[in-house]
């Protein structure tokens, strides 16, 4: 392998305190009922207006207004209500080391994705960064995928080289679409049985044991 794309949320970092805090704020100026924060760590991971939509029954048409009050709280408090998961930094200090090209792939806007790498210092480590936009352009993160691929100059042949590494099953299907393979992780936010359901090549079931895999991946030794 040579190209390891990566998840943000719930895969790089923890988000949930700063997007289940975002999320109650947004219902709570909208005058609906707030679920208890168990419940709203399902926001981790997919696009906001789906998870508005499905998880806490705002009319679709509502959904623009809830994501924009969403935001009023995420943009300067929520996005650093965030901790790195411990070894991160390390693992992707290594792949680095080992040649190996690392990229960013998030269905977060990618003006709040870059400064929570920042933030964590480990924009550093990552060749291309690719994420949504304040609109949600991409509904799949399959076409988020395809299209950081090709800017990272991936021809088909090259797929073979790639791979996405996520904590909920949008991230391991999404790669799969985009013919490649993925790696699910079990510290995030996804349950063994919704990862498994999606057949990726690889589970970690942390931090070290997903190095130990990429390591691996990478002909490099940890």
């Amino acid at each position: 392998m040579k190209y390891f794309l990566f998840d943000l949320d719930g895969t790089l970092t923890d988000p949930g305190v700063g997007i289940t805090n975002s999320v109650m704020y947004a219902l709570e100026k909208l005058g609906r009922p707030v679920p208890p924060r168990e419940e709203l760590y399902a926001f981790v991971g997919p696009p906001l207006t789906e998870s508005f939509v499905n998880l806490c029954g705002v009319p679709r048409e509502d959904a623009p207004l809830a994501i924009a009050y969403y935001r009023e709280y995420f943009g300067p408090r929520g996005l650093l209500e965030n901790e790195i998961y411990p070894g991160i930094p390390e693992l992707l200090a290594d792949i680095k080391a080992a040649g190996g090209k690392v990229i960013l792939a998030t269905a977060k806007p990618l003006h709040f994705a870059e400064r929570i790498l920042e933030h964590f210092n480990i924009k550093q480590f990552f060749d291309f960064t690719a994420g949504n936009n304040m609109t949600e352009k991409y509904k799949k993160k399959c076409g988020l995928i395809e299209d950081v691929l090709q800017a990272a100059g991936v021809t088909p042949d090259s797929k073979k080289d790639c791979v996405m590494v996520g904590d909920r099953s949008h991230d391991v299907e999404g790669a799969h679409e985009a013919g490649i393979a993925g790696i699910g992780v079990l510290y995030g936010y996804g349950s063994f049985a919704e990862l498994s359901a999606c057949a990726p090549e690889y589970i970690a079931r942390d931090v070290e044991e997903l190095r130990g895999i990429i390591m691996g991946l990478t002909d490099a030794r940890p």
